[in-house]
């Protein structure tokens, strides 16, 4: 195994992790909810009385991220990334993602980050079984196919 040194980020992944650890944290000790996408997301279909407008908010800053960042952060340091994948496969990955969060009751975010944090059994098998599906799917497209 060698590393692309040209593309390793170790300095914004770790600001990443923990931007999204400290996010977490305060929005369980400020709302007394869970920071899980598919749950805010989710949340909305069908929406409940009073309760659509922090997750529209929500959602509408996880849009406007990246368009923020780029506006703030100088052109010369954003690479942009690259997808090696046709619409409709993209699509049917989509689809995949959201089904499965359905079926494994949340997200990535939802169970690796604050569900660990939680120490729930429940996200402990959810996000080996997230792992262990992309190291499967990293092998057989990279060695099977």
């Amino acid at each position: 195994m060698t590393i692309d040194w040209s593309h390793f980020t170790p300095w914004a992944s770790l600001t990443g992790g923990v931007l999204l650890g400290l996010a977490s944290a305060l929005f369980i000790l400020l709302n007394g909810r869970i920071l899980g996408i598919s749950g805010i997301l989710g949340g909305l279909i069908p929406p409940k009385r009073n309760d659509t407008l922090w997750r529209l908010a929500f959602l509408a800053g996880i849009f406007a991220a990246p368009w923020v960042f780029t506006t703030v952060v100088p052109s010369s340091l954003v690479t942009a990334p690259r997808i090696d994948a046709d619409v409709t496969l993209l699509v049917i990955a989509g689809l995949l993602v959201g089904l499965g969060t359905r079926y494994g009751s949340g997200c990535t975010s939802g169970h690796g980050v604050c569900g660990l944090a939680r120490l729930s059994p429940r996200s402990l098998v959810a996000t080996l079984a997230f792992m262990a599906a992309g190291f499967a799917v990293v092998f057989v497209v990279r060695h099977l196919l």
